[in-house]
């Protein structure tokens, strides 16, 4: 697997994935799809719990189909 990004997100398709934004939110869901941009979609996993990433941070379930602008995306977690 090449390390480039877009390789990357290819081999994370409808993988659970964990996304942090600059907002300091973070979300997680299934990546159901990506563009050149790295604007992705994420849909709901069937367990879609609240669950916490790390110690501190605070991750939310995606409840419907989600689409998260690349701009604002600052790590994607497979």
């Amino acid at each position: 697997m090449s390390g480039r990004p877009l390789d990357v997100l290819e081999s994370s398709l409808n993988e659970a994935v964990t996304v942090h934004l600059k907002d300091g939110t973070t979300y997680y869901g299934l990546l159901a799809g990506y563009d050149q941009h790295m604007n992705l979609v994420i849909s709901p996993e069937e367990s879609a719990d609240d669950r916490v990433e790390g110690d501190e941070e605070f991750a939310v379930a995606v409840e419907d189909t989600t689409i998260i602008r690349g701009d604002n995306v600052v790590t994607i977690k497979a």
